[in-house]
């Protein structure tokens, strides 16, 4: 596998290497002892999977009290995946890095603790695949605006294929604040994430 460094701390792309011939193709989707040897070292105790339709817009989410980890894929489709870095005092706090996960580039983004995340559905529809390093607690879970200002996601334009578009959003998504209207005891401190 191929693992690529970002531009925020412990965000990686990896790149599985892909067998296929005429009749499909196979990789492997997670190894403890080889993710454990790129940093990735928290273990795994959630699986989740969701099914969304083109122009759904999930996040930006996070949990405070418990911040997972997220190894995020695709199953099935296409989607522009975004991590965010809300740790208060961490050198990019505001920054966001984002690429395509699709079924046939078979990568894979690993989102640290302490980072928000969000993906836009560009495909027809999407089954998309998180391992989470944490359980899920609603009670806990927070978010920031998808379309924060400042932040200035490009969801949609040339690199997504997407324009003159509404995204599609839950009830809580579009109630988010933007980051810096967020509450500092809201966010993840970079020293205990």
């Amino acid at each position: 596998m191929k693992v690529i460094e970002t531009n925020l701390a412990g965000v990686l792309v990896i790149e599985p290497k892909v067998f296929g011939d005429n009749r499909g193709k196979f990789f492997e989707s997670y190894s403890y002892e080889k993710y454990q040897q790129v940093g990735i070292n928290l273990p795994f105790v959630q699986d989740n999977i969701s099914h969304s339709v083109k122009g759904v817009l999930r996040g930006l989410h996070y949990q405070l009290q418990h911040p997972q980890g997220k190894l995020v894929s695709v199953l099935q489709g296409k989607v522009f995946d975004v991590a965010v870095d809300i740790r208060l005092g961490s050198a990019t706090f505001g920054q966001w890095f984002g690429c395509e996960l699709s079924d046939d580039n078979g990568k894979q983004l690993y989102v640290p603790p302490g980072y928000a995340h969000g993906f836009c559905v560009l495909s027809d529809s999407v089954c998309f695949m998180y391992k989470c390093t944490d359980y899920y607690h609603p009670e806990d879970e927070r978010g920031i605006a998808w379309n924060d200002p400042d932040l200035n996601i490009q969801w949609f334009g040339e690199q997504t294929g997407l324009t003159n578009f509404s995204p599609v959003l839950s009830e809580k998504d579009k109630k988010y604040m933007p980051l810096k209207q967020t509450a500092l005891e809201l966010l993840p401190n970079h020293e205990t994430t």
